[in-house]
């Protein structure tokens, strides 16, 4: 049974045509029957099955996909071969694009983006200014520094100095000529407090 159709309501997007919907049944604790939600591309952005739902002015496009009982509110916007699945929400101003997965009961807002292979799980809430991308696997919510030079994003493995995002074995295999490509002196001066910034959350 479909539980949504297309207002008639369009956007362009990037070259894209993105479409209001409009609930036709009920969602319990988040949408009622009649109320127009947020915008996607094609029906297979957004699943027909479970509570999974777009809503405010958030956009779905490309082939990324919402299902399960996952939200996406606010200005969101999810893209490219994304996916957002379980009890996931990701809202505010977050993007999530590329191949990325959110998945769990994992939280993306804020002004955060997920991208690349990245996966956010569990109960990891990525927020703020948060970039999680690469590899990365995030299944518990990040730390976040700033206030300094860069700011830092901690996971697990991983940490992201304004927009480079390496394992901690990566970052300290750099060498001078790698972090110059980055971003020059600014990059060589400031990799000393990012190395000791992984060795005490590394516990090294």
């Amino acid at each position: 049974m479909k539980k949504y159709e297309f207002t008639g309501e369009e956007k362009q997007v990037n070259g894209r045509t993105l479409k209001r919907i409009r609930a036709l049944v009920a969602i319990v604790g988040v949408v009622s029957a009649g109320d127009c939600g947020g915008l996607i591309e094609e029906c297979s952005n957004l699943s027909h099955d479970g509570d999974a739902w777009v809503s405010g002015d958030a956009q779905v496009s490309g082939d990324a996909w919402v299902y399960d009982d996952a939200q996406v509110s606010g200005n969101a916007q999810v893209s490219g071969n994304a996916q957002v699945s379980g009890d996931a929400q990701v809202y505010g101003d977050a993007w999530v694009y590329d191949d990325a997965q959110v998945s769990g009961d994992a939280q993306v807002y804020g002004n955060a983006w997920v991208y690349g292979n990245a996966w956010v799980y569990g109960d990891a809430q990525v927020s703020g200014d948060a970039w999680v991308s690469g590899d990365a696997q995030v299944s518990k919510t990040p730390v976040v520094i700033s206030g300094i030079k860069y700011t830092v994003t901690i996971t697990e493995n991983n940490a992201s100095a304004g927009c480079q995002c390496w394992t901690f074995d990566e970052w300290k295999s750099k060498t001078k000529e790698d972090l110059i490509k980055m971003d020059g002196k600014s990059a060589v001066d400031f990799y000393p407090t990012l190395i000791s910034i992984i060795d005490m959350f590394a516990g090294k």
